[in-house]
């Protein structure tokens, strides 16, 4: 596929907001949609009908599609078992692995603070089920702590989950040392890696990782479809969640959706092809970002660890500003306040409560994602409106009686 320049997804029309929200999800890319196009009308089989031409051609596709997946994480092709998204592989992967090996002398499933929220959920309903849960807490930098990690794993410990990358901050967890703890004490390291595949290097075999959870739609693929991979050698063992036809070497049965299959392939591939570049475009474009804004509000905060991060993630705290109302001043961006899978609740993050921020200053932070889509225009536009917006909302509060705003 040859390199192009996508236009700001849903800010390429006029009078449309600029897309920060990158982490939340991703515009397709037009080559994946182009890819995936032929088989809604033309080839159309259902990939388990291998009688026939129009199966076995849809089966062909999803074939080299599980092998552009794979090639991303350095993983063999039979260990990637397509799911409907991350949510599915993540709970395929956590209670498949602790009720599988319950019987086998471990029960015990051990996590992180910080997780996303179906990684948290499905870890409480294990709890439910008379699992030993542990959860591990972060720094103020997001980083887990290691230490507290190694006294938590144990030989009755089933699986660990950690994720690779945070949602809400963009740190990026060392999965090596995770994974090496992991394998020295027999237990299934799990990692989400929906927010890393495509932004930051991963390899399965370096990391030492069991099982790892992917998504389409966050690297400018289609909705609806993710994979979870599934270690062969040594082989990681977990128990099917749905009854059905046996696809899927038997860990998800349901007809396989061709198209979207073979637009996860195609996003995979281009992301495996640009990756490095476009990950240098956009650290440069964070940097920039980081600084514009911080000249003009120099008491800004940053969260997370200010080098172990994606680059195309930042969250800011701008303290005494309510983070809703902030974004009520910006129509111009579309932007965040943290995971859009909790987007509907009004407490403060609890991502940031982990880290230590207070719920003031949690309530203070919005998450701007960078993307393939943003230009350094883009950035200069949104740097200065977050600017003007912070001082506006400050001075107002400031000139009422009896208030203080920092300026």
């Amino acid at each position: 596929m040859t390199p192009t320049r996508m236009q700001s997804g849903p800010a390429a029309s006029v009078g449309r907001p600029v897309y920060l929200d990158y982490q939340a999800t991703t515009p397709t890319d037009p080559r994946v949609v182009e890819a995936m196009l032929p088989f809604f009308t033309e080839v159309f089989g259902n990939p388990s009908s291998k009688s026939h031409a129009f199966g076995s051609e849809a089966a062909a596709a999803v074939e080299k599609a599980r092998r552009q997946v794979a090639d991303l994480v350095g993983a063999e092709d039979r260990e990637v078992i397509f799911t409907s998204g991350a949510t599915e592989s993540n709970n395929l992967a956590i209670k498949g692995a602790a009720r599988f090996h319950r019987g086998r002398g471990r029960d015990g499933v051990v996590t992180c603070t910080t997780e996303h929220k179906c990684v948290l959920e499905s870890v409480r309903r294990l709890e439910d089920e008379g699992f030993r849960v542990s959860r591990i807490g972060v720094g103020a930098d997001g980083l887990i702590d290691l230490e507290a990690l190694a006294a938590a794993v144990d030989d009755r410990t089933a699986v660990v989950s950690v994720m690779a990358v945070n949602n809400e901050t963009g740190v990026i967890q060392p999965a090596a040392e995770i994974g090496a703890l992991c394998r020295s004490r027999g237990a299934l390291f799990h990692t989400d890696a929906a927010q890393a595949a495509g932004k930051t290097p991963l390899d399965v075999n370096d990391l030492q990782i069991d099982l790892m959870s992917l998504s389409a739609h966050k690297m400018y693929g289609p909705k609806g479809i993710g994979a979870l991979y599934v270690r062969r050698r040594p082989r990681a063992r977990i128990a099917p969640e749905m009854d059905g036809g046996g696809q899927e070497r038997g860990f998800r049965s349901g007809t396989l959706p061709a198209p979207l299959c073979v637009g996860f392939g195609a996003a995979a591939a281009v992301a495996a092809a640009e990756r490095a570049h476009e990950a240098k475009r956009l650290l440069g474009m964070r940097r920039r970002l980081w600084d514009r804004i911080r000249s003009g509000v120099p008491d800004v905060r940053l969260n997370g660890h200010a080098e172990y991060r994606i680059p195309g993630n930042i969250n800011l705290a701008f303290p005494g500003v309510d983070a809703e109302m902030l974004l009520t001043r910006l129509p111009g961006l579309a932007l965040s306040t943290g995971s859009a899978c909790t987007s509907a609740a009004v407490e403060p993050s609890y991502v940031l409560r982990a880290m230590g921020l207070d719920a003031d200053l949690a309530g203070c932070s919005i998450r701007i994602g960078l993307g393939r889509g943003t230009t350094d225009a883009e950035v200069a536009t949104a740097a200065d409106a977050i600017v003007a917006a912070v001082r506006s909302i400050r001075a107002e509060e400031a000139s009422v009686p009896g208030t203080t705003a920092p300026m």
